[in-house]
């Protein structure tokens, strides 16, 4: 690495806006699954499979996209941008269910891609005073895309799907385009020769490993939420609609504290004491919708949750990043594949409990405080492989 490198900033904005393309290309279903499913005359369940899709290919993806970013991230992250962009247009070839699902079997071949290489760009772009912004930056994309997917299926509605559809497929192609253009540009600031360490030897690091643990537990509660939210609250009295517009709030608070509050943390060497507040915050969240269930008391503790666990990703990338070195792209892999079916497993659990919120809301409290004992094994220091 050369001492004077400066940071080469447009790679990292292009990424996070094709990230966030590739998450709202993922949702575009969610908010209206019963109008697609009449427009395209298949029940709800056939068009939740548009976006069950994305979890299922990523599981056999995660490790090789992971090992494939590492090696040659320009190419493969350029793949992911083309795939993405492609997905998007083959919704389009037809008014029928069939395109629109190879579509978006597309996008979702090349999440992995994509995610996988959040921490890779700003290594390879970025001087490192400047690597948790960019992670930070790049993490607040995949956010702001589900937030987007929330707005665009809200903004256009019933009756205008195929509008709908040709928005984001423009989205998709300026995307991919801008992305490709940056990748060009020559590293800076970074060493890009370096040969990946071995898979076993990534996942043999108890750091990375107890990093990947607390990862687990946030990714479970955030995804139990997003998926259970409606059905806990509705006992309280808060309506279908509203408890939407609590998910958009939550989502746009951890956008917001993740691009601003992530590089000041890493800059001050203070992200594990962020990490114990949030888990702490978090799970007194939780315990205030047991005891409280209500439209304000959810507002205060989703923006709560929102600002604090979301912010948890790109501090715990970071350090994911400064551990793994050269294999940064499979141990970000690990991260999501780990993630994601911890939030799958809690969803379940708490699939179990929604006719007594009180219990469900306890179990992820309790599930928050179990990174407690996790957090006291980790020590700042030790952030940097040898």
């Amino acid at each position: 690495m050369v001492a004077d490198a400066k940071s080469e900033w447009r790679p990292v904005v292009a990424y996070a806006a094709l990230s966030a393309v590739n998450q709202m290309l993922w949702l575009t279903y969610a908010p209206i699954t019963t109008d697609a499913a009449r427009h395209y005359r298949v029940s709800d369940a056939t068009i939740g499979w548009l976006a069950e899709i994305f979890p299922l290919i990523y599981v056999v993806l995660a490790i090789p996209a992971g090992r494939l970013i590492d090696r040659r991230m320009p190419w493969w992250l350029g793949c992911g941008a083309v795939l993405t962009a492609a997905g998007g247009l083959l919704r389009l070839a037809g008014d029928s269910y069939l395109p629109v699902f190879l579509g978006q079997v597309l996008v979702a071949v090349a999440q992995p891609l994509v995610l996988n290489a959040v921490t890779a760009v700003s290594v390879r772009y970025l001087h490192p005073r400047d690597r948790a912004a960019g992670i930070a930056v790049s993490s607040a994309g995949i956010f702001l895309g589900m937030v987007l997917a929330l707005v665009l299926g809200a903004g256009f509605g019933a009756g205008r799907l195929r509008p709908l559809l040709e928005v984001q497929a423009a989205l998709g192609v300026v995307a991919a385009v801008g992305l490709c253009a940056s990748l060009r540009r020559p590293a800076r600031g970074a060493d890009v020769s370096a040969s990946p360490a071995p898979l076993r030897e990534v996942w043999a690091d108890r750091y990375l490993r107890r990093l990947v643990g607390l990862v687990c537990l946030g990714f479970g509660v955030f995804i139990a939420l997003t998926t259970w939210l409606e059905t806990l609250l509705k006992p309280a009295g808060v309506t279908s609609g509203t408890s939407g517009y609590l998910l958009v709030g939550m989502v746009v608070s951890g956008v917001v504290c993740s691009a601003v509050l992530a590089p000041v943390l890493a800059r001050r060497a203070i992200e594990l004491r962020w990490v114990r507040a949030s888990v702490l915050g978090s799970s007194a969240a939780m315990v205030l919708l047991a005891v409280a269930p209500g439209t304000g008391s959810g507002a205060v503790a989703l923006i709560v949750v929102g600002g604090l666990l979301l912010t948890d990703l790109p501090v715990v990338l970071e350090l994911v990043e400064r551990r793994a070195g050269s294999a940064a792209g499979t141990a970000t892999a690990l991260v999501w594949l780990a993630g994601n079916a911890a939030g799958l497993a809690v969803a379940l659990v708490v699939q179990l409990l929604v006719h007594v919120p009180q219990a469900a809301f306890s179990v992820l409290a309790g599930l928050l405080l179990l990174g407690l004992p996790l957090l006291r094994s980790l020590r700042p220091a030790a952030t940097v492989r040898s």
